[in-house]
């Protein structure tokens, strides 16, 4: 028979019980403590049976797990992932990495020296919607990429930012909370980001932290992409709000939010609709189209199903690791910079072994 791995969730929050949820449905796989002090933690705890632990250190002391998955504000992804990794527990860590460069560079450090596994939780990657796209692009069905747009409208209700963290620098605000899983599959998709350019808005809230962004980025390759993101735009224009992945979370509108052009074809997502000529490109001929196909599932189980890999020792590698999440952050780092002084910022990918040049475009 195979064994049951038992995993604790830190963070009771909205993404922390959608990892409870799917635990629930992963054979193999058991929630074994909730970890969080809050009352409503402790009676979700009741009302499933688990332990109710105040902390980190209580969870590290009671041996009720095997793994753990770290739900919790950005700001304690570093001690928190810390602790559990010199307890030799293995961490699925949410995004971002990080609240800055300097803690996911000690969490690199610290991942490198223990040799403990982490996975960090783009989530996105482990849909087959994604995996589909990601070999229609490798196998060169667009060709080349010349352009991408992406939209991200979606109008938080104020109950949303009841928690302090959502409204205050380096953990809150669109860029880092929703901007940070479009940046991570246009790199997976198409390689690393040259630069950027940014402007922000935080008028429609008023908060520290900005509730809207326009981006454009140039890509290593010679692609071009934009991006807009709001959390105060009503619109279903949204990959949260158009694919189906959290429908106990989101409806799934029949939009498209993602708009790939290249050399040779275009591609929308998530409607897997590749558009391509009949011949040479020649924008005054029709173009045909067809659905790519592929067998829907549920991204969040995909990513525990891979997780629990990484826990059981399988000669694998994590499908998202830490530097390739410190990469994102990077890139967002450097798209604030950009918004901040209304100026071109090349991505320096050099930070991510400790060294840097000024980063800003002539």
């Amino acid at each position: 028979m195979a064994e049951t791995i038992d995993i604790a969730v830190i963070g009771a929050g909205a993404i922390g019980r959608t990892h409870i949820d799917t635990l629930a449905r992963m054979p193999g796989l058991r929630l074994s403590a909730l970890v969080d002090p809050a009352p409503t933690a402790v009676a979700m705890a009741d009302a499933l049976g688990v332990p109710c632990l105040p902390d980190t250190e209580s969870l590290i002391a009671s041996g009720l797990a095997r793994a753990v998955i770290v739900a919790t504000p950005n700001e304690t992804h570093l001690p928190v992932s810390e602790a559990l990794l010199r307890a030799g527990l293995p961490v699925l860590l949410e995004k971002p990495v990080a609240d800055s460069l300097a803690s996911a560079l000690r969490l690199i450090a610290v991942a490198e020296e223990t040799g403990v596994p982490v996975l960090v939780g783009h989530h996105r990657r482990h849909n087959p919607i994604i995996r589909a796209a990601k070999e229609a692009v490798r196998s060169g069905r667009i060709g080349d990429l010349v352009m991408a747009t992406v939209t991200c409208s979606l109008a938080k209700p104020a109950s949303y930012f009841s928690a302090d963290w959502r409204r205050k620098p380096g953990a809150g605000g669109p860029l880092l909370i929703n901007l940070v899983h479009e940046i991570d599959l246009l790199r997976h998709f198409f390689g690393e980001i040259a630069s950027v350019q940014a402007i922000s808005s935080n008028a429609v809230r008023g908060f520290e932290v900005e509730d809207s962004a326009a981006v454009c980025l140039t890509f290593a390759s010679g692609g071009l992409a934009t991006l807009c993101i709001s959390d105060s735009a009503v619109g279903p224009w949204a990959w949260d709000l158009s694919a189906g992945e959290n429908m106990e979370r989101f409806p799934a509108h029949r939009v498209t939010a993602h708009h790939y052009a290249g050399s040779r074809g275009g591609l929308s997502l998530p409607d897997l609709s590749l558009w391509q000529p009949q011949g040479e490109p020649d924008w005054t001929k029709e173009l045909r189209v067809e659905r790519l196909p592929v067998v829907h599932g549920d991204p969040y189980e995909a990513q525990l199903a891979h997780f629990a890999d990484l826990v059981s020792g399988k000669d694998v590698s994590p499908l998202v690791s830490l530097r390739d999440a410190t990469t994102n952050l990077i890139v967002l780092d450097a798209i604030g910079d950009a918004a901040a002084g209304g100026v071109r910022v090349d991505v320096d990918l050099q930070k991510l072994d400790g060294s840097s040049s000024t980063g800003i475009a002539a």
